[in-house]
């Protein structure tokens, strides 16, 4: 009987073609940390164990400070939301402030990033009484960095703007259209990641009893 490739050849492409699919069918995310992702599901924040980066961020008073010189001060939450404009951001800084203290107890300070430009840091701080530090990512260069930075589409844009009367843009005082997913990072004065948690759903928050939880695991070893 002659020899016919294609008998040594079809078995292989079945095995390759039934081991390939799991991977194919699973959804694709934009994983490199630093990669802007095309929605707030694609996006790939930090994990454990990872070193958080020397982000240049502003104060409410526009001053620039490095946060890895921060964290070296003090461990601290460091928490990721989307805007002083955002109904659910305010609720969540609220519920931070009541625990503050505890926090502090524990070792821990209180960092809050947004795209919010200084001046609207300084009057969110003012509004909700807000204790704690807020800082301005308004290039997005640290959400970025922790791999949180997802781009808003040009319809939920538009509608933001005309049916709720919120200006990304002016906010933030930027036109790159782009929202950190909100997030909570525990992290020692090395800047190592002790804990973290994100959601792509905007509504959903880290619960409170588990972040003094988390806290209070590593109070004693966040150094």
């Amino acid at each position: 009987m002659p020899f016919k490739i294609s008998n040594i050849l079809f078995p292989l492409i079945l095995i390759l073609l039934f081991t390939a699919t799991p991977l194919l069918s699973q959804p694709k995310k934009e994983k490199a940390a630093g990669v802007v992702a095309s929605s707030a599901e694609k996006i790939n924040p930090l994990k454990v164990g990872a070193t958080i980066p020397n982000a240049r961020l502003q104060t409410v008073a526009g001053d620039k400070v490095g946060l890895k010189n921060l964290v070296k001060e003090k461990p601290a939450l460091i928490i990721f939301y989307r805007g002083g404009w955002c109904p659910y951001c305010n609720s969540h800084l609220g519920a931070l402030g009541s625990i503050e203290s505890k926090l502090d107890d524990l070792g821990f300070r209180i960092i809050a990033i947004s795209p919010d430009k200084p001046k609207k840091l300084a009057k969110g701080k003012k509004e909700h009484n807000l204790t704690y530090m807020l800082l301005s990512d308004s290039s997005m260069k640290a959400a970025k960095k922790f791999g949180l930075a997802f781009r808003v589409d040009d319809q939920t844009f538009k509608k933001y703007k005309e049916e709720y009367g919120i200006d990304l843009e002016e906010h933030s005082g930027e036109d790159h259209h782009l929202l950190p997913v909100p997030a909570a990072f525990l992290v020692s004065t090395s800047g190592k990641i002790l804990f973290a948690h994100s959601d792509p759903d905007y509504k959903a928050r880290v619960d409170l009893d588990r972040l003094l939880s988390e806290a209070g695991r590593f109070s004693k070893t966040s150094t």
